[in-house]
């Protein structure tokens, strides 16, 4: 009986081991980048002329009436001081 105990705690203690493992290498192989998991690497805005979304940091910036306002092109931000 006491044969069938031992054995039975080491499955789990292999099963254990084995899961931590699993989940570790799991775990690190999705992430794929650098940066933390959960942690968003950029955000989407939309361009106010033409209405496309792109991320923010590829856009072109302009600082107008205390607001930031961001372009898909420097053509779409030409546009919108032309009409302002």
């Amino acid at each position: 009986m006491t044969k069938i105990i031992v054995l039975i705690a080491v499955g789990y203690i292999g099963f254990r081991l084995l899961k931590s493992w699993i989940v570790k290498h799991i775990s690190i192989s999705q992430a794929g980048t650098n940066q933390p998991p959960g942690e968003i690497d950029d955000i989407m805005v939309q361009d106010p002329v033409c209405q496309v979304y792109f991320p923010k940091r590829s856009g072109v910036h302009l600082h107008r009436n205390g607001k930031d306002l961001y372009f898909c092109s420097p053509e779409c931000r030409q546009r919108y001081i032309s009409n302002s």
